[in-house]
């Protein structure tokens, strides 16, 4: 669909399930060349390599990257460059959640998941800044934020604060780098189907629950972000920089608020 997209590269963290892979797909299908992390799991990473690369060239590769640890990021980004040649845009999609009552979480959880969320957020982004400043390029960086950078969530503080985090990394680092034509944006998901989130559809029941929840009535897949990843680095969104693209059905316009008359 973005023709434009054909032969740059793309970095995509956590890249190996759900919103990720449905993002590393994605710009396959564009024609980029894609280099994903993964944090465990290599061989479910392996095989959607080879799956995609098929008769098509060595257009997408892989490599284990813990996030919380800064030279893994570094070695991540390094090796994309040599690999590919350069780097053209970044997505920041790596994330965790743990649903802990706030009084009872550790030092040690909350570091965690501000480590992996906001933190290798950040490392990601200062090491493909550097790489667009020192090429001159006019690079994208894609961070994967979440509804819940706009609303609270009970037994979650610690995942509202790293995404709350996120979105004014965000938005310092497009304000502090867009000048030079360098565009840094977010998406913020809302309830979607993925391995993350299978505690809450585990059941028939609580899929249900869950798509009621949704004032458009469904939880959504993980394409519906991809399409929006695919959008977001090509030249079709040039004058778009700081801003949270939020993808959730409505979540965010308060549910409860809805209108009875078009309910089922």
């Amino acid at each position: 669909m973005y023709k434009d997209l054909a032969g740059k590269t793309a970095v995509v963290t956590g890249g190996s399930s759900g919103i990720g892979k449905s993002i590393v797909k994605r710009y396959h299908e564009e024609g980029m060349n894609v280099m994903f992390s993964y944090h465990s799991g290599s061989e479910a990473s392996q095989k959607l390599v080879e799956s995609l690369n098929g008769n098509d060239g060595a257009r997408v590769a892989t490599m284990q990257c813990d996030v919380t640890e800064e030279q893994d990021i570094i070695d991540l980004i390094d090796e994309s460059i040599k690999k590919f040649g350069g780097i053209d845009v970044l997505v920041n999609n790596a994330g965790i959640q743990k649903d802990v009552k706030s009084h009872e979480l550790s030092v040690d959880e909350f570091d965690k998941v501000i480590n992996t969320n906001l933190r290798g957020t950040f490392i990601g982004s200062r090491e493909v800044l550097k790489h667009f400043l020192d090429t001159g390029k006019k690079g994208t960086i894609i961070n994967i934020s979440s509804v819940h950078e706009i609303i609270p969530w009970p037994h979650f503080a610690h995942y509202t604060a790293s995404k709350g985090g996120v979105k004014l990394l965000t938005q310092s680092l497009a304000l502090e780098y867009s000048r030079l034509g360098i565009r840094i944006n977010n998406i913020a998901p809302g309830s979607i189907n993925t391995p993350i989130n299978e505690e809450f559809f585990s059941t028939p029941e609580e899929k249900e629950g869950a798509d009621d929840f949704v004032p458009m009535g469904y939880v959504g897949e993980p394409e519906h972000i991809s399409n929006i990843a695919a959008f977001m680095a090509s030249e079709q969104s040039v004058y778009i920089t700081g801003q949270t693209i939020v993808a959730d059905g409505g979540l965010s316009l308060y549910p409860s608020h809805r209108d009875p008359e078009y309910d089922e």
